[in-house]
């Protein structure tokens, strides 16, 4: 079904297409590649895994830059309702990006650091790796300024799907409490990072509600009332 017959399944395809390498970048190449609290261990896999550290950033910037489409879908869809809260969410989703970008950087001066090159080589291999950590470290904080973003611009666009009245309301209230839990994430990163892990772990149940929402309209599509009235016209005409 195409864009125009169907604008929503358009934003859901968009929105699973470029989701599938941030989570491959932020989840999966993390997990195979940092060990937490021991950089000699960090560095030994990234240098052993170079190919999957450097995908993960080219799969983060691929993502990042996708999302401009998947707003600009969303804006599409949803604009008829509020054009000012629809506006708000593209920006807010936009602002992300070039942080978000700006923040790959540590993660490749990590890679330089790891491989060692010739202007590196007054420093011994185990701070070469300390500040590789560091890094690291600083991108895992860059991606909660990128979350505090993310968060806030599921509250317009849960504003957007719970007065639509062709998306379900109870997806417009779920992505209202993903967004509270992106900046709840996003501050407590930043303020109480001891308590991260936990704040994560409770916190998953909320985030899953922007796959309910993105999956709800690759599978089931959106159509704004106006598209149904101006096919109704063209056929009457």
């Amino acid at each position: 079904m195409s864009s125009i017959k169907n604008p929503g399944r358009f934003a859901g395809l968009l929105y699973v297409l470029f989701s599938i390498p941030g989570f491959f970048a932020i989840v999966y190449v993390p997990s195979k590649l940092i060990v937490q609290g021991n950089a000699a261990a960090t560095a030994s896999n990234i240098s052993a895994s170079e190919t999957l550290f450097r995908l993960g950033i080219a799969a983060q910037l691929i993502g990042m830059a996708g999302f401009i489409f998947v707003a600009l879908a969303l804006y599409d869809l949803l604009k008829g309702i509020n054009r000012r809260h629809a506006s708000l969410m593209v920006t807010l989703i936009v602002v992300s990006i070039p942080i978000a970008f700006l923040n790959e950087l540590n993660s490749i001066a990590a890679l330089v650091l790891v491989r060692g090159a010739d202007f590196l080589s007054t420093f011994e291999r185990p701070q070469r790796d300390a500040l590789a950590m560091l890094l690291l470290n600083l991108h895992g904080e860059g991606i909660g300024v990128v979350e505090m973003c993310w968060g806030l611009a599921f509250f317009p666009l849960a504003l957007l799907v719970y007065r639509s009245r062709f998306l379900p309301r109870f997806l417009g209230v779920w992505l209202a409490i993903d967004g509270f839990a992106y900046v709840v994430l996003s501050l407590t990163s930043l303020l109480l990072p001891q308590y991260l892990h936990k704040v994560s772990i409770y916190s998953q149940p909320a985030l899953f509600g922007e796959l309910a929402f993105m999956f709800w309209l690759l599978i089931k599509g959106a159509r704004p009332p106006a598209l149904d009235a101006a096919a109704s016209s063209s056929a009457a005409g």
